[in-house]
Protein backbone atom coordinates (compact mmCIF):
# COMPACT_ATOMS: atom_id res chain seq x y z
CA UNK A 1 0.00 0.00 0.00
CA UNK A 2 1.07 3.04 -1.01
CA UNK A 3 2.05 6.23 1.91
CA UNK A 4 3.14 9.65 1.77
CA UNK A 5 6.62 8.60 1.83
CA UNK A 6 5.90 6.66 -0.84
CA UNK A 7 8.76 7.08 -3.75
CA UNK A 8 9.20 5.99 -7.23
CA UNK A 9 12.31 3.92 -7.70
CA UNK A 10 14.12 2.65 -10.54
CA UNK A 11 16.22 -0.88 -10.83
CA UNK A 12 18.03 -2.26 -13.59
CA UNK A 13 19.25 -5.90 -13.71
CA UNK A 14 15.89 -6.62 -12.14
CA UNK A 15 14.70 -10.02 -13.77
CA UNK A 16 16.16 -12.10 -10.94
CA UNK A 17 18.59 -11.95 -7.90
CA UNK A 18 19.56 -9.01 -5.98
CA UNK A 19 17.47 -6.71 -8.40
CA UNK A 20 14.31 -8.77 -8.39
CA UNK A 21 14.92 -9.23 -4.49
CA UNK A 22 15.01 -5.34 -4.32
CA UNK A 23 12.15 -4.61 -6.34
CA UNK A 24 9.75 -6.78 -4.32
CA UNK A 25 11.01 -5.90 -0.95
CA UNK A 26 11.10 -2.08 -2.02
CA UNK A 27 6.80 -2.46 -3.72
CA UNK A 28 5.95 -4.37 -0.12
CA UNK A 29 6.93 -1.15 1.47
CA UNK A 30 4.86 0.71 -0.25
CA UNK A 31 7.20 2.39 -3.32
CA UNK A 32 6.31 2.45 -6.73
CA UNK A 33 9.06 0.39 -8.80
CA UNK A 34 9.73 0.32 -12.50
CA UNK A 35 12.42 -2.34 -13.20
CA UNK A 36 14.35 -2.79 -16.39
CA UNK A 37 16.52 -5.48 -17.99
CA UNK A 38 16.80 -7.58 -21.09
CA UNK A 39 14.02 -10.53 -20.09
CA UNK A 40 10.97 -8.42 -20.36
CA UNK A 41 8.80 -12.09 -20.02
CA UNK A 42 10.37 -12.28 -16.92
CA UNK A 43 9.86 -8.42 -16.16
CA UNK A 44 6.69 -9.29 -16.25
CA UNK A 45 5.97 -12.17 -14.59
CA UNK A 46 7.45 -10.04 -11.57
CA UNK A 47 5.30 -6.92 -11.86
CA UNK A 48 2.28 -9.23 -12.58
CA UNK A 49 3.15 -10.60 -8.90
CA UNK A 50 3.92 -7.23 -7.30
CA UNK A 51 0.60 -5.62 -7.93
CA UNK A 52 -1.79 -8.98 -7.39
CA UNK A 53 0.09 -8.01 -3.52
CA UNK A 54 -1.03 -4.86 -3.93
CA UNK A 55 2.17 -3.27 -4.92
CA UNK A 56 2.90 -0.97 -7.93
CA UNK A 57 5.56 -1.71 -10.62
CA UNK A 58 5.81 -0.70 -14.37
CA UNK A 59 8.73 -2.76 -16.20
CA UNK A 60 10.62 -2.32 -19.38
CA UNK A 61 12.79 -4.03 -21.76
CA UNK A 62 16.40 -2.50 -20.98
CA UNK A 63 19.95 -2.31 -22.47
CA UNK A 64 21.92 -0.88 -20.06
CA UNK A 65 24.84 -0.46 -22.29
CA UNK A 66 22.74 1.77 -24.53
CA UNK A 67 22.49 4.96 -23.44
CA UNK A 68 19.00 5.63 -25.91
CA UNK A 69 17.72 2.30 -24.03
CA UNK A 70 18.64 4.15 -20.39
CA UNK A 71 16.51 6.99 -21.32
CA UNK A 72 13.97 5.53 -22.90
CA UNK A 73 13.55 3.65 -19.32
CA UNK A 74 13.59 6.77 -16.96
CA UNK A 75 11.71 8.90 -19.76
CA UNK A 76 9.14 5.95 -18.93
CA UNK A 77 9.37 6.43 -15.56
CA UNK A 78 8.80 10.40 -15.93
CA UNK A 79 5.92 10.53 -18.06
CA UNK A 80 4.25 7.65 -15.70
CA UNK A 81 4.61 8.87 -11.96
CA UNK A 82 6.18 12.74 -13.14
CA UNK A 83 9.73 12.34 -11.48
CA UNK A 84 12.47 9.69 -9.82
CA UNK A 85 13.41 9.67 -6.60
CA UNK A 86 16.24 7.31 -6.79
CA UNK A 87 18.31 5.38 -9.34
CA UNK A 88 19.23 1.36 -9.05
CA UNK A 89 22.00 1.14 -11.06
CA UNK A 90 22.26 -3.19 -10.11
CA UNK A 91 23.26 -4.80 -13.38
CA UNK A 92 26.17 -5.90 -13.83
CA UNK A 93 28.63 -9.39 -15.12
CA UNK A 94 31.46 -11.23 -13.58
CA UNK A 95 32.94 -13.40 -16.12
CA UNK A 96 36.27 -14.42 -14.38
CA UNK A 97 39.34 -15.38 -15.42
CA UNK A 98 43.56 -14.71 -15.61
CA UNK A 99 44.72 -11.94 -17.33
CA UNK A 100 46.50 -14.47 -19.78
CA UNK A 101 43.44 -16.14 -20.94
CA UNK A 102 43.17 -13.36 -23.33
CA UNK A 103 39.13 -13.18 -22.70
CA UNK A 104 39.21 -9.64 -24.08
CA UNK A 105 35.50 -9.86 -25.14
CA UNK A 106 34.61 -10.88 -21.68
CA UNK A 107 36.55 -7.63 -20.62
CA UNK A 108 34.72 -5.34 -23.15
CA UNK A 109 31.28 -6.57 -21.60
CA UNK A 110 32.27 -6.38 -17.90
CA UNK A 111 33.20 -3.04 -19.05
CA UNK A 112 30.07 -1.70 -21.01
CA UNK A 113 27.97 -3.33 -18.30
CA UNK A 114 29.41 -2.63 -14.72
CA UNK A 115 30.84 0.98 -15.69
CA UNK A 116 28.89 2.26 -18.77
CA UNK A 117 25.27 0.92 -17.17
CA UNK A 118 26.39 2.62 -14.36
CA UNK A 119 27.49 6.06 -16.04
CA UNK A 120 24.36 5.28 -18.40
CA UNK A 121 21.90 4.98 -15.24
CA UNK A 122 23.01 8.02 -14.16
CA UNK A 123 23.20 10.58 -17.32
CA UNK A 124 19.47 9.40 -17.78
CA UNK A 125 17.99 10.26 -14.54
CA UNK A 126 20.71 12.64 -13.12
CA UNK A 127 18.87 15.80 -14.50
CA UNK A 128 15.51 15.26 -13.16
CA UNK A 129 17.16 15.00 -10.00
CA UNK A 130 19.11 18.02 -10.08
CA UNK A 131 15.82 19.60 -11.77
CA UNK A 132 13.86 18.96 -8.70
CA UNK A 133 16.27 19.38 -5.72
CA UNK A 134 16.65 16.07 -4.72
CA UNK A 135 17.01 12.65 -5.42
CA UNK A 136 19.67 9.34 -4.76
CA UNK A 137 21.79 7.24 -7.22
CA UNK A 138 22.36 3.70 -4.94
CA UNK A 139 25.07 1.94 -7.31
CA UNK A 140 25.68 -1.96 -6.63
CA UNK A 141 29.79 -2.14 -6.62
CA UNK A 142 31.00 -5.46 -4.44
CA UNK A 143 33.44 -6.28 -1.95
CA UNK A 144 36.35 -7.20 -5.17
CA UNK A 145 35.79 -2.95 -5.27
CA UNK A 146 37.77 -3.25 -2.00
CA UNK A 147 40.39 -5.75 -2.92
CA UNK A 148 41.82 -7.78 -5.38
CA UNK A 149 42.12 -11.29 -6.12
CA UNK A 150 43.51 -13.45 -8.89
CA UNK A 151 41.45 -14.37 -11.67
CA UNK A 152 39.11 -11.18 -10.73
CA UNK A 153 40.85 -8.19 -12.54
CA UNK A 154 38.78 -6.89 -14.73
CA UNK A 155 35.59 -7.43 -12.62
CA UNK A 156 37.78 -6.06 -9.69
CA UNK A 157 38.80 -3.09 -11.76
CA UNK A 158 35.21 -2.35 -12.76
CA UNK A 159 34.06 -1.83 -9.33
CA UNK A 160 36.65 0.06 -7.97
CA UNK A 161 35.61 2.18 -11.27
CA UNK A 162 32.28 2.21 -9.67
CA UNK A 163 33.12 3.81 -6.28
CA UNK A 164 35.39 5.90 -7.57
CA UNK A 165 32.23 7.26 -10.30
CA UNK A 166 29.58 6.96 -7.40
CA UNK A 167 31.99 9.17 -4.62
CA UNK A 168 32.44 11.74 -7.79
CA UNK A 169 28.82 11.99 -7.91
CA UNK A 170 28.66 12.51 -4.61
CA UNK A 171 31.30 15.14 -4.25
CA UNK A 172 29.95 17.01 -7.37
CA UNK A 173 26.23 16.77 -6.70
CA UNK A 174 25.10 17.65 -2.86
CA UNK A 175 21.39 17.85 -3.47
CA UNK A 176 21.44 13.87 -4.30
CA UNK A 177 22.60 11.12 -2.13
CA UNK A 178 24.45 8.63 -3.27
CA UNK A 179 24.82 5.57 -1.80
CA UNK A 180 27.46 2.04 -2.58
CA UNK A 181 26.12 -1.06 -1.98
CA UNK A 182 29.23 -3.71 -1.81
CA UNK A 183 27.93 -7.17 -1.40
CA UNK A 184 29.91 -10.22 -0.49
CA UNK A 185 28.60 -13.66 -2.47
CA UNK A 186 25.30 -13.64 -2.79
CA UNK A 187 22.82 -15.62 -4.96
CA UNK A 188 22.63 -15.05 -8.17
CA UNK A 189 23.65 -15.46 -11.79
CA UNK A 190 26.55 -13.56 -12.01
CA UNK A 191 28.88 -17.06 -11.16
CA UNK A 192 26.91 -18.39 -14.72
CA UNK A 193 28.61 -15.74 -16.88
CA UNK A 194 32.07 -17.48 -16.46
CA UNK A 195 33.60 -19.60 -19.10
CA UNK A 196 36.94 -20.16 -17.53
CA UNK A 197 36.99 -23.13 -15.58
CA UNK A 198 39.59 -23.13 -13.26
CA UNK A 199 38.06 -19.31 -12.70
CA UNK A 200 34.57 -20.94 -11.70
CA UNK A 201 36.28 -23.39 -9.81
CA UNK A 202 37.86 -20.96 -7.18
CA UNK A 203 34.24 -19.32 -7.41
CA UNK A 204 32.13 -21.91 -5.90
CA UNK A 205 34.84 -22.06 -3.03
CA UNK A 206 33.79 -18.35 -2.48
CA UNK A 207 30.49 -18.96 -2.53
CA UNK A 208 30.49 -22.29 0.01
CA UNK A 209 29.38 -19.34 2.56
CA UNK A 210 26.68 -17.16 0.48
CA UNK A 211 24.15 -14.36 1.08
CA UNK A 212 20.24 -14.59 0.24
CA UNK A 213 19.27 -12.07 -1.88
CA UNK A 214 16.93 -10.42 1.06
CA UNK A 215 20.01 -9.42 2.40
CA UNK A 216 21.43 -7.00 -0.04
CA UNK A 217 17.60 -5.76 -0.82
CA UNK A 218 17.03 -4.57 3.34
CA UNK A 219 20.69 -3.14 3.10
CA UNK A 220 19.11 -1.26 -0.20
CA UNK A 221 16.04 -0.60 1.79
CA UNK A 222 17.97 0.98 4.61
CA UNK A 223 19.77 3.83 2.79
CA UNK A 224 16.55 4.59 0.76
CA UNK A 225 14.42 4.80 4.15
CA UNK A 226 16.76 7.36 5.86
CA UNK A 227 15.76 11.03 6.29
CA UNK A 228 16.14 13.66 3.49
CA UNK A 229 19.16 15.07 5.40
CA UNK A 230 20.84 11.62 5.62
CA UNK A 231 23.31 10.03 3.09
CA UNK A 232 24.19 6.50 3.23
CA UNK A 233 27.47 6.28 1.56
CA UNK A 234 28.31 2.79 1.37
CA UNK A 235 27.30 -0.52 3.10
CA UNK A 236 29.47 -3.26 2.87
CA UNK A 237 27.60 -6.52 3.48
CA UNK A 238 28.89 -10.12 3.87
CA UNK A 239 28.30 -13.38 5.00
CA UNK A 240 29.01 -13.97 8.86
CA UNK A 241 30.94 -16.77 8.16
CA UNK A 242 33.13 -14.95 5.71
CA UNK A 243 36.93 -14.23 6.45
CA UNK A 244 38.09 -12.36 2.92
Amino acid sequence: MMNQKSKVILLTGASGGIGEATARMLAANGHRVVIGARRLERLTSIVNEIRAAGGVAHCAALDVTCLESMTRFARFALDEFGRIDVMVNNAGLMPLSPLDALQIDEWNRMIDVNIRGVLHGIAATLPSMKAQGSGQVINLASVAGHQVWPKASVYCGTKFAVRAISEGLRLESPEVRVTIISPGATVSELASTITHEESAAVVDHFRETILETDAIARAISFAIEQADDVDVNEIIVRPTACQM
